[in-house]
């Protein structure tokens, strides 16, 4: 805002520091007539700060006036949070069985679908596993003929119980050895059915589990990864939603199902908007409770996990006084409306009158008046109002 206070007075309102040659004027009084401590029952004062322009400076301003409104604003709860994405969209992908990489990472952001061949690696033990898979089989066709043959006999009572017994053993064993073998070349990467074929290969691909955004790749070539480095993370933002930080004096107020308005940090306009859909149990070490906001379909644009949101969600809505939140300025730390105090051929004179700020939403802000502001009939500087108090200010240091 200062920069367009500099601007306006730069090009503008210079000559403002005449104004009392040219029919300006400012009654003063002790400048301690606002009470600087808290007010209890809307007793804001009204200043004795006045200033007049010309019927010239006021187009010139570009000044808007407007009323001030009785308006159903909602009570409100103002939290923090951010972007996140459910577990289920999530995940993390490394190579258990190590391995040298072959291929080239994949660059953030790029666009992956489940299934998709992630990076390529290279480990002798894939040909020991391969290997041993093959001689399994060839060794569980033999003793499958071989239980077959030995159930027969034991069906005519011409061997004994105790080879029958061993035969079978032996069958089941290695049954179950190929078992765990063909689990070891699926989680490495290598299919089974290739190796069925007698096609031993030295390398196993890393595939992606889920579709979505590669959003870390940490493999170069040539350098060896073991079980636990993590080579990528995916993330699918289809299905991301809020989670809000509550304190714990506010839980009594939020419930599911209730709506959220938010927005980004660098967004003012609070157009976004979520619902409540699950409610934390236990708070964090910083006395906060986590509360899981649903995304509309609508609000999801431009939204990634990781950003930084502020949010309101209402609590029960009531009928007062707003104006619009621009029509508010501060002057040493303390909140003002600039009242249009008369209109006449020659001018228009203004006055400051100090104002409690309430909530705030979709661009109004409810206010605690002053019993002299006449609400009936006040005419309220709605634009350019920083313009009125930035020459205001400039002639009040002229005076001192």
């Amino acid at each position: 805002m200062n920069l367009v206070f500099n601007n306006k007075i730069s090009t503008v309102f210079l000559a403002l520091v005449f104004f009392s040659a040219c029919g300006t004027k400012q009654t003063k009084k002790n400048k301690t007539d606002i009470d600087p401590s808290p007010i209890s029952e809307a007793v804001y004062s009204t200043t004795e700060k006045e200033i007049t322009f010309t019927t010239d400076q006021y187009r010139l301003a570009d000044i808007e006036t407007g009323t001030i409104e009785m308006r159903n604003l909602s009570s409100i709860i103002k939290l923090s949070g951010m972007v996140d994405v459910e577990p289920q969209s999530m995940a993390t992908v490394s190579a258990p069985l190590g391995g040298y990489i072959k291929t080239a990472g994949l660059l953030p952001g790029q666009a992956v679908k489940k299934g998709q061949v992630l990076a390529t690696l290279e480990n002798p033990e894939f040909i020991a596993l391969q290997q041993d898979y093959l001689e399994s089989q060839g060794r569980l066709q033999y003793l499958e003929e071989e239980y077959k043959r030995q159930q027969q006999l034991r069906e005519d009572d011409v061997n004994a119980t105790k080879t029958f017994q061993q035969v079978t053993s032996e069958y089941k064993v290695m049954k179950a050895r190929i078992n765990g073998l063909e689990q070891k070349l699926a989680l490495a990467g290598i299919s089974v059915s290739t190796v069925h074929v007698g096609e031993i290969t030295r390398t196993a691909n890393l595939y992606a589990p889920i579709s979505g955004y590669i959003k870390t790749s940490n493999i170069n070539i040539g350098n060896y990864v073991n079980p636990n480095d993590v080579l990528f993370e995916i993330i699918n933002t289809d299905d991301i939603y809020l989670t809000l930080n509550t304190f714990e004096k506010d839980m009594g107020n939020i419930e599911e199902g209730q709506k959220v308005k938010f927005s980004l940090t660098n967004e003012n306009d609070f157009s976004r908007t979520a619902q409540v859909f699950l409610i934390g149990k236990a708070t964090s070490e910083d006395r906060t409770i986590p509360v899981a906001c649903r995304i509309q379909k609508e609000s999801k644009n431009g939204l990634l996990p990781g950003m930084y949101v502020k949010a309101w969600i209402e609590t029960g809505t009531t009928r007062q006084y707003a104006v619009p939140t621009e029509a508010i300025v501060q002057w040493e730390g303390k909140d003002y409306l600039i009242l249009q105090k008369s209109e006449s051929s020659t001018g228009y004179t203004f006055q400051l009158g100090q104002v409690g700020r309430g909530i705030e939403q979709e661009g109004f802000t409810s206010v605690t008046l002053a019993k002299s502001i006449q609400v009936d009939g006040a005419k309220l500087v709605v634009k350019n109002a920083y313009t009125i108090l930035s020459a205001l200010k400039n002639l009040e240091g002229g005076e001192e």
